[in-house]
């Protein structure tokens, strides 16, 4: 990814807003918690739209197996790596092995993420309060932090995307540790922006309840029912949906949009 002069693009360059500037041709986009869910459509999209794929999450056969269709539709290399994301220690492991494939990464989402849920805030032990941020705010930090000092000593510059949750903002007693962590993701974004600009942007999609496998155990004739009379759409997100946002902020065409937490949720009240 061509980094954009701090005045802006010049003669020759991929004009902002124009369709050509959604493409990713020959980019490289790590997506974690890859494999699955939005995470999925991200990384089926960025291939389509011409990005080599690392795909990361913990079960490493359902990335192989996404990275061999990857391959087989779209014609781009995909490399699936199994790690937790919540490891520190695992993180380091997950961007060599990115560099040492492809060279380099354009675009990183940090995207894995966990919210389970509790009955009584004073059962959340202090295992899964760790775990909870661990997974959902110290893995995207650290791997910000990773990828994106390398874009910056590239002089290539490059895009980050953190995937939030409506929760941040609209937080209920069930899920207050998540929901927590997903605020701090908020807050980050704006402070790498500032840490890594002018030639990285970083970006943050909020999106709103998005009907992927996680949705299966919810009671969905109470869920159909509340967002009818409390969402704006009157509906769950398909988790293609996703996929216009997280064009926009790994491409060109938000080469002028930093630090912004976009809300992708049907209208949440």
């Amino acid at each position: 990814m061509s980094a954009v002069p701090v005045d802006g693009p010049r003669e020759g360059t991929i004009v902002p807003g124009s369709f050509e500037s959604f493409r990713l041709t020959d980019r490289v986009a790590l997506v974690t918690g890859g494999s699955r869910g939005l995470g999925r459509e991200m990384v089926l999209a960025f291939a389509a739209a011409g990005a080599d794929v690392v795909i990361a999450s913990r079960n490493g056969d359902q990335c192989a197996k996404l990275a061999a269709e990857v391959e087989e539709t779209t014609g781009r290399s995909a490399l699936p790596y199994a790690c937790h994301v919540g490891r520190w220690g695992e993180l380091d492991g997950l961007v060599d092995a990115a560099y040492e494939r492809f060279g380099k990464v354009d675009v990183l989402v940090n995207n894995a993420g966990m919210s389970p849920r509790y009955d009584r805030v004073e059962d959340v032990s202090e295992e899964l309060y760790d775990k909870v941020f661990a997974v959902n705010l110290k893995g995207a930090f650290r791997l910000t932090a990773l990828v994106g000092s390398r874009m910056v000593a590239s002089g290539n510059g490059g895009s980050i995307i953190n995937v939030s949750s409506g929760a941040a903002t609209q937080s209920r007693p069930h899920i207050i540790p998540y929901a927590a962590a997903k605020a701090g993701l908020n807050s980050m974004t704006v402070g790498f922006a500032r840490t890594f600009g002018p030639t990285v942007r970083v970006n943050c999609i909020m999106p709103g309840p998005f009907l992927t496998d996680i949705s299966k155990a919810w009671d969905m004739d109470a869920f159909q029912e509340r967002a009818r009379r409390t969402f704006v759409l009157q509906r769950g997100g398909q988790p293609h949906e996703i996929v216009g946002a997280a064009l926009y902020f790994a491409s060109d065409a938000s080469s002028f949009t930093t630090g912004a937490v976009l809300a992708v949720d049907g209208g949440l009240p």
